[in-house]
């Protein structure tokens, strides 16, 4: 059963993820958001797309007894967090006062100095503990293929800001998403990308449902 509310904070598989946003400047062929809209019962399908870090603080305060027992929380739903990128640092230095067993990480598709026209990864750094940047492809051509951006040199952007997190000592892992069809991903390739960035590496396998 789904639930009627504004999931802002979701676990899956026990884990705590943070739902900031729907909006999103990619349109990612293999996004679980355009096959169904929950995950495990949480419907992320905001229907009021104007979450206030007060609005996911509340949701925090509400699971404190729940996230009192997990190490690490989340930026990832359906959407791109870093669009919301105020709201994230204020959630963020929250959590850091009064959840500090939590680590923080945000998946983010590495837009984020594109859409706010500056470097971002240093406000972040004293933040959160790590980032995955979704790299999503070997070569430009690809990743517009995969990816859809509705940004221009998205592919560029994407590395630049890898480095850009890992020269501010983020931990810093670019991922990619193998065996969707139709999408030959090289993740030799796209290990060796990261690699040269300084990033770690991840490639995780399709889930043609999703969760």
């Amino acid at each position: 059963m789904v639930e009627n509310k504004e999931n802002l904070l979701y676990f899956l598989d026990n884990k705590p993820y943070i739902n900031m946003t729907n909006a999103c400047s990619n349109t990612c062929v293999f996004c679980v958001r355009d096959q169904k809209e929950d995950v495990q019962g949480a419907k992320l399908w905001l229907d009021k797309d104007n979450t206030t870090a007060l609005d996911v603080i509340e949701q925090l305060n509400a699971s404190k007894d729940r996230l009192f027992e997990q190490n690490e929380i989340v930026f990832c739903g359906y959407g791109e967090p870093l669009i919301k990128l105020d709201e994230v640092v204020e959630i963020s230095k929250y959590i850091k006062e009064n959840f500090p067993n939590l680590k923080i990480r945000i998946n983010t598709n590495g837009h984020a100095n594109a859409i706010h026209k500056k470097n971002v990864a240093p406000i972040l750094a004293p933040l959160i503990d790590s980032i995955s940047i979704s790299l999503n492809a070997q070569n430009e051509k690809m990743y517009n293929k995969i990816s859809n951006p509705k940004i221009e040199n998205a592919y560029e952007e994407v590395k630049r800001f890898i480095r850009a997190c890992v020269e501010e000592k983020i931990k810093t892992t670019a991922s990619v998403v193998v065996g969707v069809p139709d999408y030959p991903i090289d993740a030799k390739r796209c290990e060796e990308i990261a690699k040269s960035l300084g990033a770690d590496f991840r490639a995780r396998e399709w889930i043609k449902n999703g969760y």
